[in-house]
């Protein structure tokens, strides 16, 4: 165990605070309140296109901070190995979870490494926290939202549970899907310079765009209503959809996020988002207004409207 975590662990991860391998970190505190996450990944598959578990644990935890108007500067990292996994597997997901969280600026200052017999878990899970500052006066909340308000969505929706799913399956598509996970902090940073009055973010991870919408409409005691045919979605995310009899509005996102800004501010925050590379496809997909309490419907591409509920079960288990 020494061996794993000094000459694999302390290779890849290289902040200072996490160098003497002491019980705890010390850690710099700056301005504002605190901001704290912690999350578990159990994904299956492991690797699949557009990234891996130990890229996705490090971002999941990232965009968590990042939507509530805070910028993640410390991560913990803690693993539980299956015996028998392989080594050159295990230096490939630590080497990209370095790399992400040098892509994020976060440090990885703690971290554990436990390893149990073959069969009480599948090859790794990953557990981060983490920590930020949210700047004085900066206040996000899903309750916050108000009538009039629209809703805007960072990209395509579905993509990363379709790319699990596909990749689970081994699926041969015509079109590769390749995962959105990825860093959401200068999308976020860029929309909240754009209008530092925001009402909330919310990354569209497990239940998707429509459960996040569903939150946000019963937390503000308020309706949305969405426009299909703004979703634009990506034609292979569709196809295998259609396929498997799935909806993309509930599978999960790891670098998508929904914003409730208003109205008048939307333009420019539409504009602020597209100069990101990571909110490009940004469009408006709905308003907020007042018909039913807690209610979120669609306005469908046939003129008809139905309604959009909160994800009941979980038809795709694993899937972070």
């Amino acid at each position: 165990m020494q061996r794993l975590i000094r000459e694999l662990m302390l290779s890849h991860f290289d902040a200072p605070e996490l160098a003497g391998l002491e019980d705890c970190a010390s850690l710099a505190v700056e301005p504002g309140r605190l901001a704290l996450t912690t999350d578990s990944f159990v994904v299956d598959p492991v690797e699949f296109p557009g990234g891996d578990i130990g890229r996705l644990a490090v971002f999941g935890s990232v965009n968590d901070l990042a939507v509530g108007g805070a910028r993640a500067r410390y991560l913990t990292f803690a693993v539980i190995l299956e015996e028998g996994l392989s080594m050159a597997l295990l230096e490939r997901l630590v080497a990209s979870a370095a790399a992400a969280a040098r892509e994020a600026g976060v440090s990885i200052v703690a971290g554990d490494t436990k390893v149990v017999p073959r069969g009480a878990v599948d090859k790794i899970f990953i557990n981060t926290s983490a920590v930020g500052w949210i700047p004085p006066g900066r206040s996000l909340s899903i309750a916050q939202a108000r009538a009039g308000d629209v809703v805007l969505l960072s990209g395509d929706p579905g993509r990363h549970g379709a790319a699990i799913v596909a990749a689970r399956q081994d699926l041969r598509l015509d079109a590769a899907i390749a995962s959105d996970c990825g860093d959401l902090t200068p999308l976020c940073a860029a929309i909240l310079e754009a209008e530092p009055q925001t009402r909330c973010m919310r990354d569209a991870t497990r239940g998707g765009v429509a459960t996040v919408l569903n939150e946000i409409a019963e937390a503000s005691r308020l309706s949305i209503r969405m426009d299909e045919p703004a979703l634009s979605l990506d034609p292979a995310v569709q196809g295998l959809c259609e396929l498997l009899g799935l909806d993309p509005l509930y599978l999960a996102c790891e670098g998508r996020l929904v914003a409730v800004v208003p109205a008048a501010r939307a333009p420019a925050v539409l504009e602020a988002m597209r100069a990101t590379p990571i909110g490009a496809g940004a469009r408006q997909i709905g308003v907020v207004g007042t018909e039913v309490a807690g209610r979120v419907s669609m306005r469908t591409a046939l003129g008809g409207e139905r309604i959009v509920d909160m994800l009941a079960g979980e038809p795709l288990p694993r899937i972070c």
